[in-house]
């Protein structure tokens, strides 16, 4: 909250995947591409294979470009980002591992440099020095993502380091073996899945089917291996941010089980294509094999990063950049004097430094619609209890008068019309409606918080009570504050779920 606040209209986690999963694509490929063609090499140089010679150099020349261009530019492009949409939990990173950045910063200078002598170097070089020069590359590329691996894990399983604050413990944390063995899978697969992709333009012919076959192997065994890691991984999450993931976070669920899909409909494909059709295979599949990777691994990051909430650093700072250990002082003071750079609104401070890094007003985790047709008492009873609502965010932290400024900047720029002025609907759609508002914030239907089974029996009359009653029913629940039109077809919407109704 020391920081000028970036305020755009791009959804933060949009902007953020839109570079990261790109650079972690290249990054990967990169270790793996590396690994490929020296071992490759190696092969073909003990067998006297001059076509495997040519297709490696080939193969390395994209694969230099890719390392050395999009690589670096995306890498210098993730730290720019993460410094103006998350700066407080950027610093925390910069002070806490800067030895760490400055060690992987230093494989990185030695793996931007064997790569370009490598690749410069296949008619300069005797085939013993330019071997050495591949797995120089190849030894510092992986030590690069050892480094890295530590501090991306360490952001969802600090481990001990809450307690202790000590280096190590932070770093080898408890996801940080099952995260290596992954990612180094995965490295293994985008190298078979690009030598694939280069293959497929061969001529026809007995080099084109052993070269298909022998970089398939190298994606199916990539992604047999990271397909075990990820199922150590789920289990070297602490219990309770799994549990609390099936039981109200769905998009790190969905993540994970697209995830899987994926990866079966792309080793399959991969299995299938190769052993049928290994002469005749084309750049159109070798492109959908590409696609396949890359989606299975952007799910496996989507996952990883959904499953942090409400947190940025798990148990150290929220989403929002408060710290967890100045909880008392937030209570106590509120947010305002925490923030150093005020624009004079204070309604628009606050909601930017509480809400922003996860909401926009109209686009990506949008506040309006999704608070159309709300009251302000209402309004401000959400943001009281946050931390209860569907999605795992986290708790507002600031004054009982600060709650209620953010309540009047949402009122003020949101439809406060009742529903069926803002809906052409009515009926059980006008009750699904005023459901979704009123209810489906906290009690989604087919979640585990979905309570409709205990409607089954229940009157009109006695719903209508249930509503009168409401905020007693539970913590955190707000008030019932809709009109007769609103309450009439909501009561008919939990009726039809109590009778089994579908949504």
């Amino acid at each position: 909250m020391h920081y000028p606040f970036w305020d755009q209209p791009i959804g933060y986690g949009v902007l953020m995947a839109v570079i990261a999963v790109f650079h972690v694509f290249v990054s990967h490929f990169a270790i793996g591409g590396g690994l490929y063609l020296v071992v490759n090499e190696q092969l073909a140089r003990r067998a006297g294979d001059t076509d495997r010679l040519a297709f490696l150099e080939q193969l390395s020349k994209f694969f230099a470009m890719v390392t050395l261009v999009a690589g670096a530019l995306t890498g210098v492009g993730i730290w720019f980002v993460i410094g103006l949409l998350a700066p407080a939990a950027t610093e925390a990173l910069i002070h806490n591992y800067v030895w760490g950045w400055a060690t992987e910063w230093t494989f990185f200078v030695v793996e931007i440099a064997a790569a370009m002598l490598y690749f410069y170097g296949w008619k300069r070089l005797t085939a013993k020095a330019h071997l050495t020069l591949g797995w120089i590359y190849f030894v510092a590329a992986w030590l690069s993502l050892v480094v890295i691996n530590g501090i991306l894990t360490f952001m969802l399983t600090p481990g001990r380091w809450l307690v202790t604050g000590d280096f190590w413990q932070g770093f080898f944390n408890p996801t940080y073996w099952p995260s290596l063995v992954l990612r180094t899978g995965v490295c293994i697969m985008l190298a078979g899945l690009y030598a694939l992709l280069v293959a497929s333009r061969l001529e026809a012919g007995d080099f084109k089917a052993r070269t298909v076959r022998q970089a398939a192997g190298w994606a199916v065994v990539g992604l047999a291996v990271t397909a075990l890691a990820q199922a150590w991984y789920w289990k070297a999450i602490p219990a309770a941010v799994t549990a609390k993931a099936l039981e109200s976070m769905p998009t790190p669920i969905r993540a994970i089980m697209l995830s899987l899909w994926l990866a079966a409909a792309l080793g399959a494909g991969v299995v299938a294509l190769v052993i049928l059709a290994p002469r005749r295979f084309g750049t159109v599949a070798a492109l959908g094999f590409m696609t396949l990777g890359m989606a299975w691994f952007g799910a496996f990051e989507w996952s990883r990063e959904s499953l942090r909430k409400p947190y940025i650093l798990v148990g150290y700072m929220y989403g929002n950049g408060a710290e967890v250990a100045q909880t008392a002082t937030y209570k106590r003071d509120g947010f305002l004097p925490q923030i150093t750079y005020r624009t004079g609104d204070d309604g628009a401070d606050l909601f930017r430094h509480a809400c922003r890094s996860c909401h926009t007003l109209d686009g990506y985790k949008a506040v309006k619609p999704a608070l159309a047709g709300a009251d302000r008492a209402y309004i401000l009873a959400l943001i009281k209890g946050a931390h209860l609502l569907r999605g795992n965010m986290p708790p507002f932290l600031g004054t009982a008068a600060e709650a209620e400024q953010i309540a009047d900047h949402l009122y003020q720029r949101t439809d406060h019309r009742p529903l069926a002025a803002i809906y052409p609907i009515d009926g059980l759609a006008l009750g699904r409606r005023a459901y979704d508002l009123r209810c489906g914030k906290c009690h989604a239907i087919g979640t585990a918080s979905d309570k409709s089974k205990s409607l089954v029996g229940q009157s009109a009359e006695d719903l209508s009570g249930l509503l009168d009653m409401a905020s007693s029913l539970g913590e955190g629940m707000p008030a019932y504050t809709g009109d007769p039109a609103e309450r009439k077809a909501l009561v008919a919407y939990l009726q039809s779920l109590g009778l089994g109704g579908k949504p």
